[in-house]
């Protein structure tokens, strides 16, 4: 959204009232005041539109999953226990675009560790969701970035699909609970890898 300077003539109590609301909100002055006239007029900000979705994908993660707030727009991070004999939790970082075109946002999922068996599991499982999501027609391979434990994941914008806030954020929800639902059933059948596959390969069968 293009920006353009203005004038504009205020009271100074008004001015020191919007200023501690910013202040108290984490935002400037003229972010603050852009956001409520959006709201007066009906238009829905890139900020509120990335809020709302956030504040959709909290309520569904809230009491199954840590989350931890972010001081930047657009972007919550989510963690999840494994069970694994390192006993690691992954961490998945949901950041959204302020200006969409083709792709939302993308989503990064992690393990913050130097141990190279859960690096070498954890990417052979990504490399595993990923062909299946291509097979089932769910992405294209550009879609994907997967190196050393580390899954990046773009959010792409299909004809068709849903704009609303709320929708988005619960589809993002629902997304992410079942990579980690695959994912840990996939480590649950290691160290045989074969069993492993087949857990995820579970969770593109039709029900």
């Amino acid at each position: 959204m293009k920006k353009t300077v203005y004038s504009l003539v205020l009271s100074e109590d008004v001015i020191e009232a919007v200023d501690r609301m910013a202040y108290s909100r984490g935002t400037s002055r003229s972010n603050l005041i852009n956001q409520i006239l959006a709201e007066a007029v009906g238009y829905v900000t890139p900020e509120r539109r990335m809020a709302e979705i956030l504040q959709t994908l909290s309520a569904q993660m809230t009491g199954l999953y840590q989350l931890q707030e972010q001081a930047t727009d657009g972007i919550l991070v989510i963690r999840s226990p494994l069970r694994y004999r390192y006993k690691p939790t992954i961490r998945y970082r949901v950041e959204l675009y302020r200006q969409p075109e083709q792709s939302l946002g993308v989503l990064y999922a992690s393990f913050r560790t130097q141990s190279k068996p859960l690096i070498e599991d954890a990417t052979a499982f990504f490399r595993t969701w990923a062909a299946l999501e291509q097979q089932h027609g769910a992405c294209d391979p550009d879609d994907y970035q997967i190196e050393d434990g580390c899954w990046t994941r773009r959010f792409r914008i299909t004809a068709g699909s849903s704009t609303a806030s709320q929708e988005i954020g619960a589809a993002i929800g629902r997304y992410i609970k079942r990579v980690d639902a695959a994912l840990k059933d996939y480590f649950a059948a290691l160290p045989d890898h074969q069993q492993a596959k087949q857990a995820v390969l579970a969770y593109f069968s039709p029900t």
